[in-house]
C-alpha cells in the first residue's frame, strides 16, 4: 500500500528518493510524487509509474538534498494528480498575495478518521483545498500551528488526529528539517552512512543500499532529522532514545529471470520458500516459536505458553485468513485443541468472549497488516496476552508485539497476489500444530517422525505438481473466455478453494466465488450452467464418495467440471469432465499441493486476458489502512 520516502542530506537525494519509491512499488499503487526544499519547495507529481515520476523530475531539473516522496493508494478521493502526494499547505489570504503558498509540504500513510470536522475548521480559517484527501487535512493543520519550529507544529498537530497515520513533513522556511510521526501505520527511521544524513520510511526496503541502521518508532513517536542529528519524543511528547538495529533488507527489484511476471516467479519459488521455512527442522522444539529477546533457555517462553493454553484464536485478513481456516482442521485434528479463526477487521468491532487461556495466532505476510494489528492489540485488551505470530518480516510490528513467533521464509514477494507466502504460512501453521500436539501430549513418535519425513519431502512434491503447467495453461485458455468461476472443496480443502477463487478474482477479474462442495444444492446449484465452470479439489480422503456425488449433481445440471483429482480417486476424464492428475496423495499436507495448480490456473488465465498481473486493479500488497 502507500508508501513513504523522506531524507535529509547535503547531497542530492532525489535519486535516492526515487529509488526508495521503485522498492516499494510491489506494494500497489496509483499515483505517486516527490517534493523537495530547493529555494523554496519544488513538486513532481504523476498517476503513471515511478519510471514516469524519473523522467517528470529529471525534465523539471528538480534538485535538492532535503525531500520526502511517496506512492499513493486511493482511499480518499480518485487516483488523480491533485490528489497525489505530497501536498501543500495554501494558507489564509493566500488569493489576495498576503500569505506565503506551500508553506508545508506532507505526505502521509493512513486514514484520518476526523478530517471532516477538522476541514471545516481549517476552510473557516481561510485554508483552501485542492484535494478530496484527508492528507490534505494535515498539511493544513501543521501550516496553522507553525510559529517557526516546524517540530513544535507537527506535534501541536498530531494531538489532533484521530485514525492512523505516518507521516513525512517539511517546511519551505526549514531547509534542511524533515519530521515524521506515526499511529497506527508502520514508520521507520535510517541512519545514513556518510555527511550525516538521515532518511525516513515506510518499509526498510525502500533504504535497502543506503543504510542498514534502522530505529523502528513506536506509537505516537515524532521524530526531527536534521544533518548529522535526530532527536525523537514518545505519544507524551518526552524525549526518548529508541535503539538501532542492523536491518539487511533486500532490494523488490529482483531479477525476473527466465519469467514473465513477478507472479510466476513466486509460484516456482515455493519449493525453495518451503525448503527454506523447513530448514534444519529434526524434530518439534517449541524453541521454533520463540519470540525475539526471550529470557531463559531457547523454547522456554514457547514450552510454557503452549503447555498452558486450552484454546487458538486466530486472526488473520485475506489469503493469510484462509491460511488459518485450514490450520483449524490441523489443530483440532491433531493436536485436539478447540480453534476459531476470525476475520481480523470483522473480530476487533464485535462482542467477543475472551478467555486468558486462549493462543492468539495472527497471520500476515508483512506483519503490518493494520487491521490484524488492531485485532491483536483488541484481544490483548481483554486480557488475552499469549500471544504468537506467522510473519515473513522479522523485523515487523506484528513480530515486536507477540510474545511468540514462527518466521516464514519466503522471501520479498513482489507480486500483489500471494502465492509462496500462503504456502510457506501452511507450513509454519502445521509446525505450530505439531508442537502443540507434542507439548500437550498427544502426538506419538511414529506420528511425529512421520509428518516430520512428509515435511522435508514437500519440496520435491511441489516440483511434480509445477511439471503440470502445460496441462494448467490449457485450462486457462478456456477461462479467459468466462466472466464467471465456481470453486468446490470439502473439509481441509474447503479454505484451499477458496484460495482460488480469491487468486482468480485477484488477478483476472473474473467472478469467482467457492463453496464447501455439500452446500451445492443449499443454493449455489441455481447457478450452474454450461457458462460457469466449476473447479473441484478432489483428494483421497474421507469426503472423496461425497464430493463425488456433489460432482454428479453439477453435471446433471449441464456443468462443465475442473477437477484436481489424487491419482487414485478412478475420476476419468470425459464428456463436461476435465481432470488433471495430481503427482501423489499427501493426507494432511495435501492443501500445499493442492493449491499450486489454482495458483497457475489464475496466473495463466490472467495472461491470456491480458490483465496487469502482478499489480491487479485497486489492490495493494500491504494494506496498512483500515
Amino acid at each position: 500500500m502507500c508508501g513513504i520516502v523522506g531524507a535529509v542530506s547535503s547531497r542530492n537525494i532525489v535519486p535516492i528518493l526515487v529509488q526508495g519509491l521503485q522498492r516499494l512499488e510491489y506494494r500497489g499503487y496509483d499515483s505517486c510524487g516527490v517534493a523537495v526544499h530547493a529555494s523554496g519547495l519544488q513538486r513532481a507529481r504523476t498517476t503513471a509509474r515511478v519510471a514516469d515520476l524519473l523522467t517528470q523530475v529529471a525534465e523539471d531539473h528538480i534538485e535538492g538534498g532535503t525531500g520526502i516522496a511517496h506512492t499513493r493508494w486511493a482511499t480518499h478521493g480518485a487516483p488523480a494528480v491533485h490528489n497525489a502526494h505530497p501536498h501543500f499547505s495554501h494558507g489564509p489570504g493566500e488569493d489576495a498575495g498576503t500569505a506565503r503558498p506551500g508553506r508545508v509540504a506532507l505526505v502521509h500513510n493512513g486514514i484520518i478518521e476526523n478530517h471532516e470536522a477538522l476541514r471545516a475548521r481549517l476552510q473557516a480559517k481561510g485554508y483552501r483545498f485542492e484535494s478530496q484527501t484527508d492528507t490534505e487535512v494535515i498539511a493544513h493543520l501543521v501550516d496553522s500551528h507553525y510559529d517557526g519550529d516546524l517540530f513544535e507544529a507537527v506535534k501541536a498537530s498530531v494531538l489532533q488526529l484521530q485514525g492512523a497515520y505516518a507521516i513525512a513533513v517539511m517546511c519551505r522556511d526549514e531547509p534542511h528539517r524533515v519530521v515524521g510521526a506515526r499511529a497506527g501505520s508502520p514508520l521507520i527511521l535510517g541512519l545514513g552512512k556518510e555527511g550525516g544524513e538521515n532518511f525516513l520510511a515506510s518499509d526498510a526496503m525502500a533504504l535497502a543500499g543506503v543504510t542498514d541502521q534502522i530505529v523502528y518508532l513506536e506509537e505516537g513517536d515524532v521524530v526531527d532529522l536534521q544533518p548529522g542529528r535526530h532527536w525523537i519524543v514518545d505519544r507524551a511528547h518526552k524525549p526518548v532514545t529508541r535503539k538501532a538495529r542492523t536491518v539487511l533488507a533486500h532490494s523488490g527489484a529482483a531479477e525476473l529471470g527466465p519469467y514473465r511476471h513477478y507472479m510466476q516467479k513466486e509460484i516456482f519459488e515455493q519449493p525453495r520458500a518451503i525448503g527454506d521455512t523447513l530448514e534444519g527442522i529434526e524434530g518439534i522444539v517449541p524453541e521454533l516459536f520463540d519470540g525475539a529477546g526471550q529470557d531463559g533457555a531457547p523454547g522456554a517462553a514457547a514450552w510454557r505458553v503452549f503447555k498452558d493454553i486450552d484454546k487458538v484464536l486466530i486472526l488473520a485478513c485475506g489469503t493469510s485468513y484462509y491460511s488459518g481456516c485450514t490450520a483449524k482442521y490441523w489443530l483440532e485434528g491433531i493436536a485436539k485443541i478447540p480453534t476459531q479463526v476470525e476475520i481480523a477487521s470483522e473480530y476487533r468491532y464485535r462482542d467477543s468472549v475472551p478467555d486468558p487461556t486462549t493462543l492468539v495466532v495472527t497471520i500476515s505476510q508483512s506483519g503490518e497488516t493494520a487491521d490484524t494489528l488492531a485485532a491483536l492489540r483488541h484481544a490483548r485488551s481483554l486480557g488475552m496476552e499469549q500471544t504468537l505470530t506467522v510473519c515473513n518480516v522479522a523485523t515487523s510490528a506484528m513480530v515486536r508485539e507477540c510474545k511468540l513467533a514462527y518466521i516464514t521464509r519466503a522471501g520479498v514477494e513482489i507480486g500483489v497476489a500471494s502465492t509462496k507466502a500462503f504456502t510457506t504460512q501452511l507450513a509454519g501453521l502445521f509446525l505450530l500444530t505439531l508442537a502443540l500436539a507434542q507439548a500437550k501430549n498427544r502426538l506419538g513418535e511414529a506420528d511425529e517422525a512421520r509428518y516430520l519425513k512428509e515435511m522435508r519431502h514437500l519440496p520435491v512434491a511441489l516440483q511434480s505438481v509445477l511439471a503440470l503447467e502445460p496441462q494448467i495453461i490449457s485450462w486457462a485458455e478456456d477461462f479467459a473466455r468466462k466472466e464467471n468461476a465456481l470453486f468446490l472443496g470439502r473439509g481441509l480443502h474447503y479454505p484451499i478453494a477458496l484460495e482460488g477463487a480469491l487468486k482468480l478474482k485477484e488477478v483476472t477479474y473474473i467472478h469467482a466465488e467457492a463453496y464447501a462442495a455439500g452446500e451445492l444444492k443449499h443454493g449455489p446449484l441455481a447457478l450452474v450452467t454450461s457458462e460457469m465452470p466449476v473447479v473441484a479439489v478432489a483428494p483421497n480422503d474421507a469426503l472423496l464418495e461425497k464430493l463425488k456425488s456433489n460432482l454428479q449433481e453439477v453435471r446433471a445440471r449441464g456443468g462443465v467440471l475442473y477437477v484436481l483429482a489424487d491419482g487414485d480417486t478412478h475420476i476419468e476424464s470425459g464428456e463436461g469432465l476435465h481432470v488433471i492428475r495430481m503427482p501423489e496423495h499427501y493426507g494432511a499436507l495435501s492443501p500445499m499441493l493442492h493449491v499450486v495448480p489454482l495458483q497457475l490456473l489464475a496466473y495463466h488465465t490472467a495472461c491470456a486476458r491480458g490483465t496487469d498481473v502482478d499489480k491487479p486493479r485497486n489492490l495493494a500488497k500491504s494494506v496498512t489502512v483500515e
